[in-house]
């Protein structure tokens, strides 16, 4: 897909439209997904301001600073229909935002993940305007994906089952999860992604922490291990997926026995997302063949998170989340069962919920894989 498909001049219409439905004068984004969602443009965070003052209505305008000018330049952001203007190292660059507003603001939506110090600057040069978060605006307009973002993600599927496909390569007793992890990692580039988002190689009893990460402990012989793996794409849009191995002899008992009620439990809740379905409901499916197996206590987390150019988005999967599933929406179903001290395993796929049901995007093998 071209960057202009992912990155079309129309959003800055709808965001713009939103803003004003949602009583905000404007918005203020600093680097994140959202400008990125919106321009094309990702840019560098730090402690000199970049800002889109993107009013309701009238010109969008990019402050960054001089150095950064070219690459602001080179981006898509201009095409997009934005101005902009540059401040100098030690100069103030928050009167280039009043500047870019044209006239006073009652009430504008800043980024949900803007560093304090730029709000408190922002509340300063405009202490008349109330600040509230621009994911009010911009969630609904990206918790919906296009065409051209389930290709994106579909592409950073197809990358991440790459290196899934190799785990035999580097995943054997002896070696420590850090050295397995080392491995992955290059793989995770030489799939197509510019950057290793995380790494999660967790063996044995470390497998029942769900965020262990890496550490330097040896495998063990017949320990289940964890891969839970992700990475982001030139095109912005990220991969996740995670699948449970077996590194050489025995499975330990009753791992094999749990690990197939958690396959099924998978397994129904990714045949269970279609239009209509509430996000508790798809989590409810996951958990049900878990709790009736008698693992309920050991499933810690929700099924699910949203994906795209955050790793974590909306719309969640989670008990008490009673938004129906709508085509677009794009999202991981990823149970697990952890038994602390002992071993885990999760099984995740990052799916889609399509006009009539579902697609996934992760089509590596579910079964547990004896390596």
């Amino acid at each position: 897909m071209g960057i202009d498909e992912l990155y079309p001049p129309d959003r800055l219409i709808a965001a713009q439209r939103a803003t004003a439905a949602a009583g905000l004068d404007a918005l203020l984004l600093t680097p994140g997904s959202d400008l990125r969602y919106l321009t094309g443009y990702d840019a560098h965070a730090g402690e000199r301001l970049t800002c889109l003052v993107l009013p309701a209505e009238g010109e969008p305008t990019l402050v960054v600073p001089r150095l950064e000018r070219p690459a602001a330049e080179a981006s898509p952001a201009p095409a997009t229909g934005v101005r902009i203007v540059d401040h100098v190292d030690g100069t103030d660059p928050y009167p280039l935002v009043v500047a870019a507003l044209d006239g006073p603001v009652a009430a504008v939506g800043l980024a949900d993940r803007m560093w304090a110090e730029q709000v408190l600057g922002l509340r300063a040069a405009l202490p008349d305007a109330a600040q509230r978060l621009a994911g009010e605006v911009l969630r609904e307009l990206r918790i919906r994906k296009s065409p051209a973002e389930v290709a994106a993600l579909a592409e950073a599927g197809a990358a991440i089952d790459e290196v899934h496909l190799r785990m035999g390569e580097w995943l054997r007793p002896g070696r420590t999860e850090a050295e397995v992890g080392a491995d992955i990692a290059a793989a995770i580039r030489a799939a197509g992604h510019v950057t290793v988002d995380f790494v999660i190689v967790a063996a044995g009893p470390n497998a029942a922490s769900p965020h262990h990460g890496t550490s330097d402990r040896p495998i063990g012989v017949g320990e289940p291990v964890v891969v839970d793996i992700g990475g982001t794409m030139a095109s912005g849009y990220r991969s996740d997926c995670t699948r449970t191995y077996l590194a050489g002899g025995p499975a330990p008992a009753d791992f094999l026995d749990y690990y197939a009620v958690l396959r099924d439990a998978q397994r129904d809740a990714v045949e269970a997302v279609r239009p209509g379905i509430t996000g508790a409901a798809a989590d409810a499916a996951a958990r049900a063949p878990i709790a009736a197996a008698g693992y309920g206590p050991a499933f810690l987390h929700r099924t699910g998170h949203g994906i795209g150019l955050d790793g974590h988005e909306e719309p969640y999967l989670v008990a008490g989340n009673d938004r129906p599933l709508e085509a677009g929406m794009a999202f991981s179903i990823e149970p697990g069962i952890y038994l602390a001290g002992r071993h885990g395993a999760r099984i995740e796929d990052i799916v889609v919920c399509t006009t009539d049901g579902v697609q996934r995007l992760n089509t590596t093998p579910t079964e547990l894989i004896a390596l």
